[in-house]
């Protein structure tokens, strides 16, 4: 199917713009799907009754697949063409919801979440690449990706809210069940407004760079999925060496080989790896703190899956608002600046979170959050927009695909280093304070989450469950505090660091 423009300016057409709701709703879902099973959870484990291990895999599959994925399914878009690749992603992403609405067994929820992570890093490279196809004005372009941005922000701040209607009203599976009528939508209306594009001269497949590269990956994400877990046992070391052994291998084949998976010369212009880096950064703070807000305001305040969904959509409108109005203020301001400074308002964010207390309520904590998602929208629509640009167009599904991989580590490492830190003071805090003899059926649980401890609050007598749940809602909090006062320390280093490496740096805009 031809692409057209406008004649002389070469403007995208009105098409084009009609083609880019197809492409920004899919992404919404995908960044939806990420959250919305820590709402369902407890109907999960109550219907089905997984073991620990399976609940935990259950959370974390989705996450491990999409971030293993990402690399090659880029690259195999690149190939067989991007808006082919939308397609078929779409389809295992509707079938893989259906079977996670009706799972009867934790298995066959399991296989589901794979499934889902299969599809969603072929959606993601594929829907971001097409932008850069389809929008060749640079003005357009950033335009266009603040859009993709503001829908991939919106998602993680709607997903719990549709989640909280839905698990009030339905079963815990119709969360899943929400994705299969835009999948539909999503596979009349591709091929209608948006254009196909592949690498016309991809070179021959390289499958030993795919295991590499899948192998390295999902060895990586694993090692800081169960370190976060368990702490730095043998399997956390072993998995990670053998990830990063692996990953060397693969970068030393990507140099050497004629026909590369991913084009790691990119990595030699600063801007390029500066606008890497900044992806996971600023997903590193969202998710870490993403997941210590839904706590806050649900074990803390006490608000309902439902409220505590409405109260982030104030965040979410926050990152939205710095996703559309970045590329303007681009206009007048150098792009690394930008992108500098919203990894400080990230820092301003984290620090406002550092003077949160247990009885501060709502207000503090929605500040501290909007902050670092009007930083994270700032800084992630210019970002994608030098990812994309600085690879020819037949490369962008590689390009994006970096990107995204960077994303998603920084979403597994923030969960790890953030929750670790919130975790460990939490559990410092609770066997400290607790009466000598205390029954290891109430200290065990009671130890380990803010969620076991009320959990366990809930069935003590009166005297002593109003104890149990201030120290609870105090050692939770102190943990959130300390967390939140090394990610401003990082945020602020980083955009230091970030700005000198944009400083009189442009990417090549290459077509």
């Amino acid at each position: 199917m031809a692409h057209r423009y406008d004649i002389d300016t070469n403007r995208a057409t009105r098409r084009d713009w009609l083609g880019l709701s197809v492409l920004v709703i899919p992404i919404l879902l995908v960044s939806m799907d990420i959250s919305v099973l820590y709402l369902a959870l407890p109907a999960v484990v109550a219907d089905l009754e997984p073991s620990s291990n399976q609940t935990l895999w259950i959370l974390d599959l989705y996450g491990f697949f999409l971030a293993g994925l990402l690399i090659t399914m880029g690259s195999v878009g690149d190939r067989i063409g991007r808006r082919r690749l939308l397609m078929i992603g779409a389809l295992v992403f509707g079938a893989a919801s259906l079977i996670a609405a009706f799972s009867t067994t934790p298995e066959m929820l399991l296989v589901s979440r794979a499934l889902l992570g299969v599809g969603g890093a072929t959606i993601a490279p594929s829907t971001l690449s097409l932008i850069r196809n389809m929008f060749h004005d640079p003005a357009q372009r950033k335009e266009a990706i603040g859009m993709w941005t503001a829908g991939f922000a919106g998602g993680g701040a709607i997903g719990p809210v549709i989640g909280g209607f839905l698990l009030e009203h339905f079963w815990w599976g119709s969360v899943f069940l929400v994705n299969i009528p835009v999948m539909v939508v999503l596979l009349i209306a591709a091929p209608l407004l948006v254009p196909e594009f592949k690498d016309p001269e991809p070179g021959r497949f390289d499958p030993i760079s795919v295991i590499l590269s899948v192998a390295s990956m999902l060895s990586i994400v694993y090692a800081i999925k169960h370190g976060a877990q368990d702490g730095f046992d043998a399997t956390t070391i072993v998995t990670a060496v053998v990830g990063l052994v692996l990953g060397f291998f693969f970068v030393l084949r990507q140099r050497r080989g004629k026909d590369p998976l991913i084009d790691i010369s990119l990595f030699a212009e600063r801007a390029f790896t500066a606008a890497v880096l900044v992806q996971f950064l600023v997903i590193f703070a969202l998710t870490g703190f993403s997941l210590f807000a839904s706590q806050y305001l649900q074990l803390i305040v006490g608000l309902g899956p439902l409220a505590a969904g409405l109260w982030l959509l104030i965040p979410a409108v926050a990152a939205a608002t710095g996703a559309v109005f970045s590329p303007s203020l681009s206009k007048i301001i150098p792009t690394g600046t930008i992108i500098a400074g919203g990894l400080l308002l990230i820092a301003a964010g984290s620090l406002t979170l550092n003077f949160l207390g247990a009885d501060s309520g709502i207000p503090l904590m929605i500040i501290g959050m909007s902050l670092i998602t009007l930083g994270v929208g700032a800084a992630s629509t210019l970002n994608s927009d030098i990812v994309l640009t600085a690879a020819a167009p037949e490369k962008a599904g590689a390009a994006s695909a970096l990107s995204e991989t960077g994303a998603e580590l920084g979403g597994a490492v923030g969960i790890a280093i953030l929750g670790t830190i919130g975790t460990t003071v939490y559990r410092h805090g609770i066997e400290g304070s607790l009466p000598p003899g205390t029954p290891p059926e109430i200290a065990g649980p009671a130890s380990e989450t803010i969620g076991g401890g009320i959990a366990v609050a809930d069935v003590l007598p009166a005297p002593l469950a109003d104890g149990l749940r201030d120290l609870a809602a105090s050692s939770f909090v102190d943990g959130l505090n300390l967390a939140a006062v090394w990610s401003a320390a990082l945020m602020a280093v980083s955009s230091v660091v970030i700005y000198l490496l944009f400083r009189g740096k442009t990417t090549t805009q290459k077509s």
